[in-house]
C-alpha cells in the first residue's frame, strides 16, 4: 500500500522578492596626492557591479574625507575593546564630502549583461559625466582649519613637566612614543542612481603638516639626445642635531625614536601637467628624452618631503619654458671611397643614423687646390653617386649631411681619383 501525505503548505505562494539591488563596484585604483594646499584625487569610474553584471548602476562617485579616529582614554580601567564595525552608511554619515564626479548612468539598471557576455549585447549608459571605465581627476582644496600646525614633542619626549619621583607606582618610560605626523585619510564611493552608496574603495592618507619649500627656478639645456633640467636643491627644516666643524671632540650620535623625514622631488611637464618621474628622485637633475624640435617646453619641480611613510609636496618651483631649435648639426659621414670608371668615378659611404636626416652634399675639388665645392644642387637620400669627369684627371671629393633643420656636417674623409680612359 502506498500512501501519500499530502502537506497543506506545499505549493503555497508567498509574497514576491523585491529584485536584487545593483550596486556598483568600488572605485579601482584610488589614489592621492598632496600638493602644497590641494589634495589630487585619482581613481577609475566602476563599469560593472558587484555582482559581474554590466553596465554598472552609478550614476556619479562621490569622495569623502574621514574622521580622525578617537584616541583611547588613558584613564579608562581594563584592556582596550574594539567597538564593532561600523557600515558604509555609517562611516559616510560621519564623514565629509569633499568631491563628486557625475557618470554616464543606464536607462534601466536592471537590464544589464553577464560577465562573459559582449559589449555590443549591452545599452550604454547615457547622460552627462564621465563614461563608465574611465580615468577620473578630482581635487579637494585644504583650508586652515585642516592644514593646522601639529603639535611637535617637547624636547623632553614628555607632556608633564613633573620629574618622575623615586618609587612611584607607575613608572613612566624613559621615552616618549614616536612622535606621528598627523594625517586625513579619504575614501571614493560609486553611488546608484537612486543614491544607494557601493562598497568603499580603498583608503588613502596624505600628511597635514605644512609643506616642503619649494626649489629655486628650475632651468634646463638641451642637446639633439635630451633636455638637462636642474634645480636647487631643497634644505631640510628643523635640523636634528648642530653640524660640528674640525677639531670638534663630538663623537657620531643617532637620534634615538625619531623617523627623520626625506627631501626628494617630482618634475613635472607643466603644459601638460603630466609628472615626468615615476618615483621621487633624491638628486637635482631631470633627463627627458623628448625631444621635438620647434615646440615650447615648461618644466616645474616640486619638493616632496616623506614623513612616516607619507609625503607631500611643496609648490613648484618657477616653471622654466624654452622653444626647442635645432642648432646641431649631424655627424660628418664616415667611410667614404672612390672607385674609378671609365669617363666617371663612383663613391660610396656609410649612412648617418640621425632621424632628422635630409640627405647628403657631395663636394668635388681639384687634386691640386684646396677648395671643394658642392655638385649635388640639393641633398640627395642615397649613399652612393656617379660623377662623370674628364678621362686622367685627379679630383678630390668629400661629403656632408645635411639635417631636416638645415645644420651641416663637417665634411667626411677626402678621397683623390682619377676616372679611366
Amino acid at each position: 500500500m502506498i500512501v501519500v501525505l499530502l502537506c497543506g503548505a506545499c505549493g503555497k505562494k508567498g509574497p514576491p522578492l523585491p529584485p536584487l539591488v545593483k550596486v556598483p563596484t568600488p572605485p579601482a585604483e584610488f589614489s592621492a596626492e598632496r600638493r602644497a594646499g590641494t589634495v589630487e584625487f585619482r581613481f577609475v569610474v566602476p563599469g560593472a557591479n558587484t555582482d559581474g553584471t554590466r553596465p554598472a548602476n552609478v550614476a556619479r562617485v562621490d569622495v569623502y574625507a574621514l574622521p580622525a579616529p578617537a584616541e583611547p582614554d588613558p584613564r579608562a580601567a581594563g584592556p582596550a575593546i574594539a567597538p564593532p564595525p561600523l557600515t558604509v552608511d555609517e562611516i559616510l554619515k560621519s564623514a565629509t564630502k569633499v568631491a563628486s564626479v557625475a557618470v554616464k548612468a543606464p536607462r534601466d539598471p536592471n537590464a544589464t549583461i553577464e560577465p562573459d557576455d559582449p559589449d555590443s549585447d549591452m545599452d550604454a549608459p547615457e547622460g552627462k559625466g564621465l563614461d563608465q571605465g574611465a580615468v577620473a581627476r578630482v581635487s579637494d582644496d585644504l583650508d586652515a582649519e585642516v592644514v593646522a600646525p601639529a603639535k611637535r614633542p617637547t624636547r623632553g619626549g614628555s607632556s608633564s613637566s613633573t620629574p618622575q619621583q623615586v618609587g612611584e607606582e607607575n613608572p613612566r618610560p624613559l621615552l616618549s612614543p614616536p612622535w606621528i605626523a598627523p594625517s586625513r585619510t579619504y575614501v571614493s564611493v560609486g553611488v546608484t542612481t537612486r543614491g544607494r552608496p557601493g562598497p568603499l574603495s580603498t583608503r588613502v592618507s596624505v600628511p597635514l603638516l605644512d609643506p616642503p619649500d619649494a626649489p629655486d627656478s628650475a632651468e634646463f639645456t638641451y642637446d639633439e639626445a635630451a633636455i638637462a633640467v636642474t634645480w636647487t636643491p631643497v634644505e631640510l627644516r628643523g635640523a636634528i642635531q648642530a653640524p660640528t666643524t674640525e677639531g670638534d671632540e663630538v663623537l657620531p650620535s643617532t637620534p634615538i625614536g625619531v623617523e627623520l623625514p626625506s627631501i626628494a622631488y617630482n618634475v613635472y611637464d607643466a603644459a601638460l601637467d603630466l609628472k615626468l618621474t615615476p618615483a621621487p628622485i633624491s638628486k637635482p637633475e631631470f633627463s627627458d628624452p623628448r625631444i621635438a624640435w620647434n615646440e615650447e617646453r615648461c618644466y616645474s619641480v616640486r619638493a616632496v618631503e616623506t614623513r612616516n611613510g607619507l609625503s607631500l609636496e611643496s609648490e613648484p618651483a618657477f616653471t622654466a619654458c624654452e622653444t626647442l631649435v635645432d642648432t646641431f648639426p649631424p655627424a660628418a659621414p664616415k667611410g667614404l671611397d672612390a672607385v674609378p670608371g671609365d669617363g666617371a668615378i663612383s663613391l660610396i659611404w656609410e649612412a648617418n643614423a640621425e632621424k632628422d636626416l635630409a640627405g647628403y652634399i657631395v663636394l668635388r675639388g681639384p687634386a691640386d687646390g684646396d677648395a671643394l665645392e658642392p655638385i649635388t644642387p640639393a641633398p640627395i637620400q642615397q649613399t652612393f653617386f656617379k660623377d662623370s669627369v674628364p678621362a686622367g684627371t685627379a679630383y678630390v671629393y668629400a661629403i656632408q649631411a645635411v639635417d631636416a633643420a638645415g645644420n651641416v656636417s663637417q665634411v667626411s674623409n677626402r678621397k683623390q681619383e682619377s676616372a679611366r680612359d
